[in-house]
C-alpha cells in the first residue's frame, strides 16, 4: 500500500507541470492584455519583459503556499491518506477545468478553481468521515473546514470583482479628464507626474509588497522596509518625477511606454508571486506531508496531519524551476494567444468582429445605462458637458498598409496595469490568493466603460461578453467544488484502481483536447474562406471581388450538389453538414457586409465609385447564400421529418438541373481564378438556356401531378420549391456575372 502513495506523489509531480503549462495559457491574458493591446512596444519586447517578471515573482511566492496546506481545511483533522486523496483529486480537477476553459478562449481565474477544488474535496473526505463516525453529525463539518480563512478568501475574490470594476473606471475617467486622448501633446510636467504617480504605486508594489515573501532577502532588510514604507514612497515618487522628466524632455521618448514597460514586469511578478501556488502549492504540500510521513513510521492511516499547520519555506530552486517552465509557456502555448483575444476584443476603442450575441441581460443594462446617462446629461450644464466630450475627442490615426490599430491608447494601458497593480499588492500582503484574472479583467473592462469603448454600436455585444465571462467564473466555482468531490469520493472508494484510471484519463482528455485544438489551429491557419478587402483603389477592389467570387462559386457548386445527393439518398447527415457550410459562408459574407462602413472610409478620393460596385457585389453575394439556405433548409426539413423519398423520375429530373449548373459554376470558377474575364460574356449567353430547363422541368412535374395518382403532395411542394429557388439562385449568379463584366469593361 505504501507504493500507492509515492505513485501518488510522482502523478503529483507530473500533474504539476501540466498544471503550469495549462495555467498559464489561461493566465498570460493578465499581464499581456495592456502591453499588446496598446501596441506600445514590440510584442517581443513585452515577451521578455514578462518572463523577468515570471522569473522574479516566482521566487517570491513561499508565502502563499500556505493557503494550500491550511487555507481551507484544517490538517489536523485528517490523516496522511486522506490529505493525499484531498490533494490527488483537487490535481486532477484542476487540469481538466482549466485546459476545457483555454480550449474555449475564455479567461477563468485559476485562483477561484484551486479555492473551491480544496474546499469540494476536503467537503467529501469530511463528510465520509462524519458518516464513518458514530458520535458526529453534520453540523460537525465545520471542524473539519477551515470556515473562516475560506470564508474570507471567497468573500475578498467576489470583493474583487466590484472593486476592480469601479477603481479601474473612477481612476481612468480621472485620467482621461486630465490628459485626454491628445495626451502626447500635453505640457511635459504633465506627463512626468502621471509618470511618477504611476511607476510610485508600481514600485510599491514590487519593492514593498512583492519581494516581501522572497526567502533570498534577509529579515533585516524586510523590516527596514516595513518601518519606513512612507518616507520609501515619498523618496520614490520623487525620484520617479525626475526620472520621468529626463525621459520626457532629454530623451524625448514616452513616459507612457516606459510605464507600460514596468507595469508588465510588475503584473507578471504579481502573477506568478500571487498564484504560483495555485500549480505547485498542493504537489508542495503532498511532498512536505508524505516527508513528515516517512519519517514518522506510523501507518497512513493513523498518521495526523497536525504537522502541516506550521509554517514552511519552500525550496528557491524548486520555485526558479516553476519559473522557467512558466516562462517557456508563455512563449510557445498557441492557447495563451486565444484566451487573450478574447480580453483585448472586449476592450477595444475601436468595433472589431463580436464573438458574443446579446441577451436580454446585457439589453436591460445598457438601457439602463443609456437612461442613467440621458438624465444625467439633463442635470449638467451644457457648457461642462462639451468640456467633458472634448476630452474625449479621438485624434486621427494614420497607419501604414499592412499595420493594424492598437485597441487602445497607452493612458489606459497605464492605468491598467497600475490599478492592478496596487489592488494585487494590497491583497498579496493580506496573504490572500486573489485572483488576478479577476482583477486585471475587471479593471480592463472599468477603464473600457469610462473610456466610453462600449458605444452604442458595440455595448450589447461588449456587457454580454462581459456577463460571459463572469459566468463562466461562476461556472468554475461550482464545477471545481462538485468535480473534486466527485474524484474525491472515487479515490476513497478504491485508491489502488481510481488513482492509475483517473491518471489515464487525464492523458487521454489532454491529448484529445491538444489534437482537437491543433486541428483547429491548422484550419485558421489554412483559413481559404472570404477575407477582408484591403484595396483602396478601383482596380484592387475588383481583383480583389474575383477572389470572393471564386471562391463562393467554388463552395455554392459543392453545395448545392451535396444537397442534392443528400437528398435523393435520404442522408441527414450529408443535409446537415452542408447547413453547416451555408451558415459558415453567410458568415463570412454577412462579416463583409459589416465591414462596408471602415472599407469606404479608407478609399482613395478617386476610387469612391469602387464602393457602389463592391456593396452591390456583396448584395448579389447574399442573394446566392439565401438561395442555397432556403434549398438546404427544405430538403433537411423534408428528410429530418421522414416525409416519401422523392420519386425516381424527380431525383433524374433534378440531376439533369445540378449537372447543368455545375458545368456553369465550374466554368465562371475557371474565368475568375485565371482572370479570363472576356469569357464572362458567354456564361450570360446560357442563362435563357438554363432557364429554359428549369421551365420544362416545372411543366413536366405539373403534368405529372394531375395525372399520377400516387403523387406526394409533400414531395411535389418541396420538387416545386427545389426549381424555383434554383431559379433565383441562377438569377443571382448572373446579376453578379453582369455587374462584375460591366465594371471590368468601364476599367
Amino acid at each position: 500500500m505504501d507504493n500507492i502513495y509515492l505513485l501518488m506523489l510522482v502523478a503529483l509531480a507530473i500533474l504539476a507541470v501540466a498544471d503550469l503549462v495549462v495555467g498559464v495559457s489561461n493566465d498570460a491574458v493578465n499581464f499581456l492584455n495592456s502591453a499588446v493591446g496598446s501596441r506600445a512596444i514590440s510584442f517581443k519586447t513585452i515577451m521578455i519583459v514578462a518572463s523577468i517578471g515570471i522569473a522574479v515573482g516566482a521566487m517570491s511566492s513561499s508565502g502563499m503556499m500556505e493557503v494550500a496546506r491550511k487555507g481551507i481545511f484544517i490538517p489536523g483533522e485528517f490523516q496522511f491518506d486522506e490529505i493525499m486523496i484531498i490533494f490527488m483529486a483537487v490535481m486532477i480537477t484542476d487540469i481538466l477545468l482549466l485546459d476545457f476553459f483555454n480550449t474555449l478562449g475564455m479567461p477563468t481565474s485559476t485562483t477561484v478553481s484551486i479555492v473551491f477544488e480544496l474546499l469540494g474535496a476536503a467537503v467529501v473526505i469530511s463528510l465520509i468521515k462524519i458518516s464513518e463516525s458514530d458520535t458526529q453529525t453534520f453540523s460537525d463539518l465545520a471542524t473539519y473546514i477551515n470556515t473562516a480563512k475560506a470564508t474570507q478568501i471567497i468573500v475578498g475574490i467576489l470583493l474583487s470583482v466590484v472593486i476592480a470594476f469601479t477603481i479601474g473606471a473612477f481612476i481612468q475617467y480621472i485620467s482621461r479628464m486630465l490628459l485626454s486622448f491628445k495626451f502626447e501633446d500635453k505640457a511635459s510636467w504633465v506627463a512626468a507626474l502621471f509618470g511618477g504617480i504611476a511607476a510610485t504605486a508600481i514600485t510599491y508594489f514590487i519593492f514593498i509588497k512583492g519581494l516581501n515573501g522572497t526567502s533570498f532577502i534577509s529579515m533585516d532588510f524586510k523590516e527596514f522596509v516595513s518601518a519606513n514604507t512612507t518616507v520609501i514612497v515619498g523618496i520614490s515618487f520623487v525620484v520617479w518625477t525626475g526620472i520621468s522628466a529626463l525621459i520626457t524632455n532629454v530623451l524625448k521618448m514616452s513616459v507612457y511606454k516606459f510605464i507600460i514597460i514596468i507595469g508588465t514586469f510588475a503584473i507578471a511578478m504579481a502573477f506568478a508571486g500571487n498564484d504560483l501556488v495555485n500549480f505547485i502549492g498542493v504537489p508542495i504540500g503532498a511532498w512536505h506531508s508524505y516527508l513528515d510521513w516517512q519519517s514518522s513510521g506510523i501507518a497512513a492511516e493513523m498518521y495526523n496531519m497536525a504537522k502541516m499547520s506550521e509554517p514552511q519555506k519552500s525550496p528557491t530552486l524548486l520555485l526558479f524551476a516553476a519559473g522557467i517552465i512558466m516562462v517557456l509557456t508563455l512563449w510557445f502555448s498557441k492557447k495563451a494567444k486565444g484566451v487573450l483575444k478574447t480580453s483585448i476584443d472586449l476592450s477595444s476603442q475601436d468595433l472589431v468582429k463580436e464573438r458574443f450575441q446579446p441577451n436580454f441581460l446585457s439589453r436591460g443594462i445598457v438601457r439602463f445605462a443609456q437612461g442613467s446617462a440621458n438624465m444625467f446629461s439633463t442635470i449638467m450644464p451644457k457648457a461642462t458637458l462639451k468640456k467633458i466630450d472634448k476630452q474625449y475627442k479621438k485624434p486621427v490615426i494614420i497607419l501604414e498598409k499592412g499595420d493594424k490599430a492598437p485597441a487602445f491608447d497607452m493612458v489606459r494601458a497605464a492605468v491598467n496595469l497600475m490599478v492592478a497593480s496596487i489592488l494585487i499588492s494590497i491583497a498579496t500582503s493580506m496573504k490572500l490568493p486573489l485572483s488576478t484574472t479577476y482583477v486585471t479583467f475587471m479593471v480592463a473592462m472599468g477603464t473600457s466603460l469610462a473610456d466610453r469603448a462600449w458605444g452604442s454600436e458595440s455595448a450589447v455585444y461588449r456587457v454580454a461578453g462581459v456577463l460571459s465571462v463572469i459566468g463562466g467564473w461562476f461556472f468554475t466555482a461550482f464545477s471545481a467544488f462538485a468535480a473534486a468531490g466527485i474524484i474525491a469520493f472515487l479515490i476513497h472508494w478504491n485508491v489502488k484502481v481510481m488513482v492509475p484510471v483517473l491518471l489515464l484519463l487525464v492523458v487521454l482528455l489532454l491529448v484529445r483536447s491538444y489534437l482537437s485544438f491543433r486541428k483547429k489551429n491548422d484550419e485558421n491557419d489554412n483559413y481559404t474562406g472570404l477575407k477582408k478587402s484591403e484595396s483602396s483603389t478601383v482596380q484592387g477592389i475588383i481583383a480583389e471581388s474575383a477572389d470572393h467570387i471564386s471562391n463562393v462559386i467554388s463552395r455554392t457548386n459543392k453545395i448545392y450538389t451535396d444537397v442534392l445527393r443528400g437528398l435523393s439518398k435520404q442522408n441527414l447527415s450529408k443535409l446537415k453538414k452542408s447547413k453547416k457550410g451555408i451558415a459558415k459562408l453567410d458568415n463570412e459574407i454577412e462579416e463583409l457586409r459589416d465591414n462596408v462602413f471602415y472599407f469606404i472610409k479608407k478609399l482613395d478620393e478617386t476610387s469612391v465609385r469602387g464602393s457602389s460596385f463592391y456593396i452591390t457585389i456583396l448584395a448579389y453575394l447574399t442573394d446566392i447564400t439565401q438561395s442555397l439556405e432556403f434549398i438546404s433548409r427544405k430538403s433537411y426539413k423534408h428528410i429530418n421529418n421522414n416525409h416519401k423519398a422523392l420519386r425516381f423520375s424527380q431525383i433524374k429530373d433534378l440531376q439533369e438541373i445540378d449537372d447543368l449548373l455545375e458545368s456553369l459554376l465550374a466554368e465562371i470558377e475557371e474565368i475568375f481564378n485565371n482572370r479570363k474575364f472576356d469569357r464572362i460574356s458567354y456564361v450570360l449567353d446560357r442563362k435563357e438556356e438554363i432557364f429554359a430547363k428549369l421551365s420544362e422541368k416545372i411543366q413536366k412535374q405539373i403534368k405529372r401531378t394531375r395525372t399520377e395518382e400516387a403523387s406526394s403532395p409533400k414531395n411535389t411542394t418541396l420538387y416545386f420549391n427545389l426549381l424555383l429557388e434554383t431559379k433565383d439562385l441562377v438569377t443571382a449568379i448572373m446579376n453578379l456575372m453582369e455587374e462584375y463584366f460591366n465594371s471590368y469593361k468601364k476599367e
